[in-house]
């Protein structure tokens, strides 16, 4: 049986529980915190879809939460949303950061506000309901699956296998989620891999999802982009920003002083 790692991540000493057996958080979901963070500095409502254990909702409430704000993580793994749920308590955030397990795909099939608001993730809980019923979240970020169903080599754990490959919600299906629920002119903040920049644009529009704001991460610099962050806002205008290129590395096998900014160790 493999033992619950309780890791300290920093960020004001938030401790965050893991099952090493299972997938768990890479520097791409610190990095989509701290994007949205910056994007958005304050909200009041957030949503983390595919939240997995909770690292990035966690990491957004530190940086960008103000005195009411309120984060919703979804994951349709039991048991990351059990651990999830325990870190909420041991940080003391119960109230502030709740956790549902539900799958995405059924999410984004929801028909109008009742039916969001009765969907099964968060079917009891108040907050949820409050939030959809009066409009929607101010934001919603997504880490989704990187790899199309069939497109990549199974990883042999099942949990990860779900991490990293669509299984019931594909990469549309998450757009589509977040859409029906950001209120108007909420935003929405994914963090993928550049092969899939078309499919994010052409979902993105689908769902009235405009496009704003983009920036690739590059292992060192002067390399090719293995990630990219997106940001767009419902209902906004066609106007796309590019940020200057992220490195993780600064060519001497260490992160490079921009990521210890995001990790807030300089």
């Amino acid at each position: 049986m493999t033992e619950i790692r309780t890791d300290d991540i920093g960020f004001g000493n938030l401790k965050l529980l893991q099952n090493p057996s299972e997938f768990c958080y890479g520097v791409d979901a610190v990095i989509l915190a701290d994007f949205a963070a910056k994007i958005c500095s304050s909200y009041r409502a957030a949503a983390d879809l595919g939240t997995g254990t909770g690292v990035i909702p966690f990491i957004l409430h530190h940086k960008a939460g103000c005195a009411d704000s309120r984060c919703f993580g979804l994951d349709f793994n039991e048991g990351s949303i059990e651990l999830a749920q325990e870190s909420s308590r041991l940080n003391g955030l119960a109230e502030r950061i709740r956790f549902g397990c539900g799958d995405i795909a059924e999410l984004a099939k929801c028909s109008g506000v009742s039916e969001v608001c009765s969907f099964s993730g968060f079917a009891r809980d108040p907050g949820w309901q409050e939030i959809v019923a009066g409009g929607g979240f101010d934001l919603v970020t997504s880490n989704p699956p990187y790899f199309a169903k069939g497109r990549a080599i199974p990883s042999g754990a099942a949990g990860k296998f779900r991490a990293r490959h669509e299984t019931t919600a594909d990469l549309d299906g998450f757009v589509q989620a977040a859409a029906k629920i950001l209120k108007r002119r909420g935003q929405l903040f994914l963090v993928h891999r550049p092969s899939r920049l078309v499919d994010i644009f052409e979902s993105c529009r689908r769902y009235r999802l405009e496009p704003k704001t983009i920036r690739f991460v590059v292992p060192e610099a002067g390399q090719s982009p293995n990630i990219v962050l997106v940001h767009c806002v419902l209902g906004g205008g066609r106007e796309l920003k590019y940020l200057p290129e992220l490195a993780v590395y600064d060519g001497h096998g260490n992160y490079s002083r921009e990521i210890r900014k995001i990790y807030e160790r300089v």
